[in-house]
């Protein structure tokens, strides 16, 4: 680590210490994202603010979810932290931790606290091209198993897309398990993969939307073998889509082969910056293993809200840096967040 970082992360502790705030937890630097297709979609997308976390167009079950009003200068952190055996850490300190925003220390620290209890809004996006057929079914079943686990509270909510050439809403929003169910086994698959296309459009109708300033946990849950060869944006652009729904992305890969090609890449891609995990397991029946995995840390999550120091609502894509002082912890968060615009 250079002086200058160090010097940085010292003005970053600092004034995480003195923040009146009390609870726990960490994350990680930045991946550039690669380009991979040509032309940006036609549909327009809404800026998104860095402190609204977006909510979907349902309107039952949220009545006793708390109301919490985020300013809109105010930047909510949701992540997770792991050691070398991946197993989730509990209990740190706020002194365990640096953050810079844009290079610079926060103005204050908010609010940090521990396993937090805010409802779930998770997409389930399924490859259905034909390079996946011989294994679709059992993803269908894993898919619906982990529906059924990890909508709990009634202010959960869960949509499911499918994707080839073009994405298939078969459920929109909602907490109904049975219809949820029912929207996996609707998907069909064949055709090509447009996974860029799919991760966009999933970001930007679904997650990008919003109903009310009630915080929420949102997640795109991507099961593909990453290789796309059908979509009109690239790969970056995706990422950029999510980053601006405020959502993470937990990936699985479903390349069952010895030896990792691009998709790979692209899968671990689209979950390191965004702040997710990539899930790369041997075979179809270890799929269900990595849902679970998903589900564990979907529950052991951490929450810090900051306000930055040098704030402006100009549209600018702004750079975090969660940083833990253990060098044998691992930080899942997102790598940044684009500011609203006025």
């Amino acid at each position: 680590m250079s002086d200058m970082m160090r010097n940085l992360l010292c003005l970053a502790l600092a004034a995480i210490v003195v923040a009146a705030a009390p609870s726990q937890q960490p994350s990680t630097p930045a991946h550039s994202a690669t380009a991979q297709q040509t032309a940006a979609p036609a549909p327009q997308q809404a800026p998104a603010s860095a402190a609204q976390p977006a909510q979907q167009t349902d309107t039952a079950g949220d009545e006793k979810t708390p109301v919490i009003t985020v300013p809109v200068n105010e930047v909510p952190l949701i992540f997770t932290v792991t050691d070398g055996h991946g197993r989730y850490i509990p209990n740190l300190q706020q002194s365990d931790f640096a953050l810079l925003d844009n290079q610079r220390a926060p103005l204050r620290v908010n609010r940090f606290r521990q396993q937090i209890n805010l409802p779930l809004r998770v997409g389930l996006l399924i490859d259905t091209s034909t390079s996946i057929h011989s294994r679709f079914q059992f993803e269908q079943e894993s898919a619906t198993e982990f529906l059924l686990e990890v909508l709990k509270a009634k202010g959960d909510r869960a949509f499911v897309m499918g994707f080839d050439v073009t994405p298939d809403l078969t459920e929109d929003w909602t907490n109904d398990l049975d219809a949820l169910e029912t929207g996996v086994n609707r998907l069909k698959s064949g055709g090509g993969t447009a996974l860029f296309d799919a991760v966009y459009t999933a970001c930007r109708d679904k997650l990008l939307t919003s109903r009310g300033p009630e915080p929420v946990r949102k997640a795109l849950i991507v099961i593909s073998d990453g290789d796309d060869n059908q979509s009109r944006v690239y790969l970056n652009e995706s990422i950029k889509e999510c980053q601006r729904a405020d959502t993470i992305i937990y990936s699985i890969s479903t390349n069952w082969t010895p030896s990792r090609g691009p998709g790979d890449k692209v899968m671990q891609e689209l979950a390191v910056e965004t702040g997710g995990e990539a899930f790369f397991p041997p075979n179809v029946e270890d799929m269900a293993t990595s849902f679970s995995d998903i589900e564990t840390e979907l529950r052991s999550q951490y929450e810090l809200d900051y306000t930055p120091a040098d704030f402006k609502a100009d549209g600018s894509f702004r750079t975090i840096y969660l940083y833990c002082f253990n060098r044998g912890y691992h930080v899942h968060a997102r790598t940044g967040y684009f500011a609203p615009k006025d």
